[in-house]
């Protein structure tokens, strides 16, 4: 029986996708005892890992090495027939929006059917990427039982989100609560006894279905995404008015209640606070329901990196300079501080803006040495590999404009500031510092 083999630990985990969100599972798992296998389309992470070399910041190579090479409780593998030997199956792809902010599940769907061809009796499948209400049961569940198995009866299903947030030195998978809700109660109280094996009992939270545990994964990155809106508004009336809104915002913070501090920036980037909105939108038409509220959220959001753009413009129009024919130096690459995960980067979208502008862009970022443009939405013919340069006293002089997009640690604003005849930092990088060519977004 599958609750034994999880109580002893003989359980046999798979997990579809040992990316960002797939590979910090697998260690978790693996650290608590239990044999794991990493199942993905991509030979290098596959080749890697079997190394014992860590592809991801957050899971350190010597970790990695210790339950490859030497606990030998984590392996990986391009051969999914090999999921026919694994008691639990967990889906962690990439669920990305299309041109038309439209959820692309072709990931999604493809792991389920990965799953179907060597899913038995008292399997366990738990989908973890990150999608709109009624993902599990109207997608993966159909596709499951295509194969003449019962969800519920024959095998268990189940959706918790995944609430990886790289870079962060407190929270990982080890210590972050787990949402978890089944088809049934039985497959509920699984995955959560599953989790359990690495997460304090009272971490893991059981909810009444599939559909409440994925809107809750919405519901929380809806919630920064609108919050992040509002003070991106708040920025643009209080540049207006000449107020600094750090300040502002910093003041407010000393209210000990009925206040959490949010921040403006260039837009919103990575996978989940980009994404989810335009997600949870898609799904409500299906319900005659308009979201209006957030879709405005999203609205402002998307057009930051335009104001960005259009501040910029003006910024050196009054030292006497044109956007066009401008040599521009973007500081940052990833979409947040100390990482290397580019996806939906605000900053490769404010590269794009400024080369359509006629500007000369060159970048910096310790963290990604190296890029290419591979979304759709900024996709360019024949797109060139951009690539880090260092951060030089010349390289700064160089440029008309230091344009700091992400706040990485490593940087050294005395040095850059010293150095640079215009900086303009959309992050707040710069806090503490003043200078004549220090501009705040």
């Amino acid at each position: 029986m599958l609750a034994e083999k999880i109580k002893d630990k003989s359980v046999r985990v798979g997990i579809i996708g040992i990316g960002y969100v797939g590979l910090p599972l697998a260690r978790s798992f693996a650290e608590a005892g239990v044999a794991t296998t990493g199942f993905d389309l991509s030979r290098g992470k596959v080749e890697s890992l079997n190394k014992g070399v860590s592809y991801i910041p957050d899971v350190p190579t010597g970790i990695v090495s210790e339950l490859v090479l030497r606990k030998k409780t984590l392996k990986a593998t391009t051969e999914f027939d090999g999921l026919r030997e694994m008691d639990v199956v967990f889906i962690c792809v990439p669920t990305p929006f299309d041109k038309h902010k439209a959820p692309d599940l072709e990931c999604v769907r493809s792991a389920a059917e990965s799953a179907a061809r060597t899913l038995h009796k008292d399997q366990l499948i738990v989908l973890q990427s990150t999608t709109y209400p009624g993902t599990t049961e109207e997608v993966v569940q159909p596709i499951l039982e295509k194969t003449g198995l019962k969800a519920g009866r024959d095998f268990y299903l189940a959706f918790s989100p995944e609430r990886i947030d790289p870079g962060n030195k407190k929270f990982d998978a080890h210590n972050t609560p787990k949402v978890v809700g089944g088809i049934d109660k039985t497959s509920t109280k699984l995955t959560a006894e599953l989790f359990r094996l690495f997460i304090d009992a009272d971490k893991v939270q059981e909810v009444s279905c599939p559909k409440t545990a994925e809107m809750c994964k919405i519901l929380e990155n809806t919630f920064r995404a609108v919050n992040i809106a509002l003070v991106n508004e708040m920025l643009m009336l209080s540049e207006r008015m000449g107020i600094d809104i750090w300040e502002v915002i910093e003041a407010a913070s000393t209210k000990p209640f009925g206040f959490m501090p949010f921040y403006p920036g260039p837009g919103v980037g990575g996978h989940c606070i980009a994404v989810d909105p335009f997600y949870l939108s898609w799904k409500a038409r299906e319900y005659d329901f308009f979201t209006r509220f957030i879709e405005l959220a999203a609205d402002t959001n998307m057009n930051m990196p335009y104001y960005v753009i259009d501040r910029l413009r003006r910024l050196l129009g009054s030292a006497g300079r044109n956007l066009r024919g401008a040599r521009v130096l973007v500081l940052g690459a990833a979409f947040k501080k100390d990482i290397d995960d580019c996806r939906n980067s605000v900053a490769l979208y404010l590269i794009k803006l400024l080369e359509d502008a006629g500007a000369e862009v060159i970048y910096n970022d310790p963290f990604v040495p190296k890029f290419k443009f591979e979304h759709e939405l900024y996709m360019k013919e024949n797109s060139r590999e951009y690539h880090s340069q260092e951060l030089t006293a010349e390289l700064l002089s160089g440029a008309d404009c230091v344009l700091a997009a992400v706040a990485h640690s490593v940087y050294d604003f005395d040095f850059i500031l010293k150095n640079s005849r215009l900086v303009f930092d959309l992050v707040n990088a710069a806090r503490g510092h003043k200078a004549a060519n220090l501009h705040k977004l």
